[in-house]
């Protein structure tokens, strides 16, 4: 009987179990990928770089699937009617997929999976985006973990983590040709006005790509990357977020191969060590996505559910367009919005800027990454986002307050990242292209720059905005306690 393998976020042949199950019995195998407009929708879950992303992705996809000898089918609709209609079509009986783990995609599969079970069909399931199950990992006393050090030291010890599997050598496809819908059709792509020039200069979906991507990395960058990752004009880091998110590549390739380059050159151990902790935080956001699912839109730490934010929208809109004042702000906002990418520590420096510096509700910021990231994915954003605002898990303590201009002379100290990203400044003097209002006239003259005319004075001034964030979170935590 005819196999269903449901592409959900594992858009990749190599090392993708539900495929590989379906392919196991050597019947036909229809793959398929279902959009569902709830996902698209205005305030749907998917951004307007992730849907540029799916697009070229479901792409590169269907060539490769069609190269294996069955085509990709492409389905609109909501996922158990369009399950429901294909399983008449076709006969079907097994339907294949890879478990998510964000709390809507919960809440549906299983409906679904009981649905399916009523209708005498198969439904088998699978671990294909993370190194382990959120729920294998607990602490002695049986709970989910809420410190990431702790956490990481148990997902360690599981390692070796299971080989990734080879890709089918062949898919046989179902005996008639199956109605998909044209992608085009979808209109993933943005088109009046088309902004995504910027993100197809700087990436190239698909699963070869994915594996490109991460030779190229281990080949050139993982033996330095400890000590050069936090520098953001380096490009020192993996770039495989994007890749991830979308299933294009698994963690398991990715640490199987990280891990062999360290055994065949130590002098990348430390390297390739940092690197994997960063895979570690990932799936430490999942496990606390999973755990805690409110924590999407509500503070994990209840102290700070009424946190008094100021929410200037005026504020709001010179963030998102990097027009703050601050020159490593703005230079790392303008990149978001050109090439959909934000480098890891730039992210921390925005994010604290716009909680801490502006008393700009976190969730506003989350929203705005899942709309401009490529690499949009729920767990990281939000658990990252309050993780800045303090209100997380193992997060970063309200009095820690990054200074932007400290955080841009620390890590972007020839003002090289700034730049390119903010271009009016790129003639100023070094020493003042961090803190451009401290510059004399004459230094200014020279350099093109006028404050608030071809760049902006600062929105707000760095030791102001510090002590009202303070006192502002003083205030919630006082209260609390006295609760």
């Amino acid at each position: 009987m005819p196999a269903i393998h449901w592409f959900r976020r594992d858009l990749r042949l190599a090392d993708n179990p539900s495929l590989t199950a379906a392919c196991a019995n050597g019947g036909e195998v229809i793959p398929l990928y279902i959009l569902d407009p709830a996902e698209v929708a205005n305030k749907g879950p998917m951004g307007g770089a992730s849907r540029w992303w799916l697009h070229e992705s479901l792409r590169s996809l269907a060539r490769t699937c069609a190269a294996l000898g069955a085509p990709l089918v492409l389905r609109r609709g909501q996922p158990a009617s369009v399950l429901k209609s294909l399983i008449e079509e076709t006969g079907a009986d097994t339907i294949c997929w890879n478990r998510c783990y964000e709390p809507q995609a919960i809440t549906r599969d299983k409906l679904l999976k009981a649905e399916l079970a009523d209708a005498g069909v198969t439904v088998q399931s699978f671990n294909a985006s993370l190194l382990a199950e959120p729920w294998t990992i607990r602490n002695g006393s049986g709970e989910p973990y809420k410190v990431f050090t702790p956490f990481w030291r148990a997902l360690s010890q599981l390692a070796p983590f299971a080989a990734p599997l080879p890709a089918p050598r062949v898919m046989k496809p179902f005996g008639k040709p199956l109605a998909s819908d044209r992608l085009a059709d979808w209109h993933l792509q943005p088109a009046a006005p088309d902004w995504a020039g910027g993100l197809r200069a700087k990436w190239k979906p698909g699963e070869r790509a994915a594996a490109t991507r991460l030779h190229d990395f281990l080949d050139v960058d993982v033996a330095t990357y400890k000590d050069r990752r936090d520098f953001m004009s380096d490009n020192a880091t993996s770039n495989l977020a994007p890749y991830l998110r979308w299933g294009e590549i698994s963690p398991r390739q990715v640490w199987h191969a990280a891990a062999m380059r360290a055994d065949a050159d130590p002098a990348s151990a430390l390297g390739v060590a940092a690197f994997q902790r960063q895979l570690g935080w990932r799936e430490f956001s999942a496990h606390l996505l999973f755990h805690w699912p409110d924590l999407v839109d509500h503070a994990w730490k209840p102290a700070y559910e009424n946190f008094p934010w100021d929410n200037n929208e005026t504020h709001l809109r010179a963030w998102t367009k990097g027009q703050t004042g601050y020159p490593i702000v703005d230079a790392a906002m303008r990149a978001l919005w050109a090439t959909g990418a934000m480098h890891n520590r730039a992210r921390m420096i925005v994010a604290s800027f716009l909680v801490k510096h502006l008393l700009i509700d976190w969730r506003k910021g989350a929203d705005w990454f899942e709309d401009t990231l490529v690499d949009a994915d729920l767990a990281n954003n939000r658990a990252g986002w309050q993780w800045v605002a303090g209100s997380g898990a193992d997060a970063a303590p309200y009095f820690r307050i990054f200074n932007p201009v400290l955080q841009g002379e620390k890590f972007d100290p020839s003002g090289t990242f700034v730049r390119q990203w903010v271009p009016e400044l790129a003639g100023l003097d070094a020493r003042f292209i961090h803190k451009p209002w401290v510059a004399p006239p004459a230094v200014l003259a020279e350099g093109g720059v006028v404050l608030g005319e071809t760049y902006p004075h600062p929105i707000v001034t760095h030791d102001q905005a510090r002590a009202r964030a303070l006192a502002a979170y003083e205030e919630v935590i006082n209260q609390y306690a006295d609760l």
